[in-house]
């Protein structure tokens, strides 16, 4: 079965996609506080991440720090529902905009994908301790919905 990397259309397609997503998170009032001004690095960083995450290359994990860095970066920003919930809406509005495949089942991987991402990068952006963390310590291989 095709990976959902090479269904989205592989790195050009997903960098495209991010692309527009990041500009559009800078962009909105509910999500900038937590991006501020922005990081040159991180439309890179995501697109490695959901290209690694969707079945493609491994570079996130090896050249970019992988979930170490997540974490990293996700500490001590105490997201918020609306955030998250915005967060998530803005991620979906992007794939239609950089015309990613919009077949239903393509789509539920992507919205799956993103939803628990943002769950696990809220609950660490929250947590005090190692120990409230989220488990999660790589990065999640990400599957075509079951059904």
């Amino acid at each position: 079965m095709t990976s959902l990397y090479d269904h989205a259309g592989g790195y050009a397609a997903l960098h495209r996609f991010v692309d527009i997503f990041y500009s559009s998170v800078l962009a909105d009032p509910v999500l900038q506080p937590l991006f501020g001004e922005g990081r040159p690095e991180h439309v890179d960083h995501l697109t490695a991440f959901d290209a690694e995450s969707f079945g493609g290359p491994k570079e996130f994990s090896l050249t970019m720090g992988g979930f170490a860095h997540l974490i990293e970066v996700h500490r001590g920003l105490k997201i918020a529902e609306p955030q998250r919930e915005r967060f998530v809406e803005l991620y979906l509005r992007a794939a239609d905009l950089a015309g990613l495949p919009d077949d239903a089942p393509f789509r539920e991987a992507l919205r799956s994908h993103v939803e628990f991402g943002s769950r696990v990068a809220m609950q660490n952006s929250h947590a005090e301790t190692d120990e409230q963390l989220h488990p999660l310590r790589e990065v999640p291989m990400w599957r075509w919905p079951e059904g």
